[in-house]
């Protein structure tokens, strides 16, 4: 009786803490990649499936152009949900030596460049980056300061602002 209560414990706290949004396996979410082709960049994206070892992952690459004032390529979920459970997001990653950033819209991002923003540094190798939700920043003056995370709407992963050849791999999104 001991035992099948402590497992019980163990299954509704694991629920508690974190969420899977994406694992390749029996939790996909829905994704599109945009570029900044949108308005008149010229980058290219490409946002696609991988299997490499027995390991599944996405795999965001493409060249960032700043040219023609653009400058970006990303990978979107888009679907709405209550992240006030969580404290954060957690992205299991790996990519080239370059800052790629997570960029959540919520109802205060009214316009295409409105966002709340995080940057991460992925290494050559597989790792676990986990961004707390306060370490977001907003793109905008006129945004509130405190991203209303009871209203996500979309979460990005992106390449942008300089000129390179972006490759980012993502095997497992959650927020924890």
């Amino acid at each position: 009786m001991t035992k099948l209560l402590l497992l019980i414990i163990l299954i509704f706290t694991n629920n508690i803490f974190s969420m899977i949004i994406d694992n390749l396996d029996d939790k996909r979410a829905s994704w599109s990649a945009i570029s900044d082709n949108v308005m008149g960049g010229i980058s290219e994206v490409n946002f696609y499936e991988i299997e490499e070892d027995g390991e599944k992952f996405y795999r965001l690459e493409g060249a960032v152009s700043t040219a023609n004032n653009g400058g970006f390529i990303q990978s979107v979920i888009r679907f709405p949900f209550n992240a006030e459970e969580y404290k954060g997001i957690r992205i299991k990653t790996r990519g080239t030596n370059d800052t790629y950033y997570v960029w959540i819209r919520t109802p205060a991002s009214r316009f295409p460049w409105d966002r709340y923003i995080a940057s991460f540094s992925p290494g050559d190798v597989w790792s676990t980056v986990e961004i707390p939700f306060n370490e977001f920043n907003k793109s905008n003056f006129y945004m509130p300061k405190k991203m209303n995370i009871s209203k996500i709407r979309t979460i990005a992963f992106a390449a942008y602002g300089k000129d390179f050849q972006a490759e980012l791999d993502l095997a497992k999104i959650e927020l924890y």
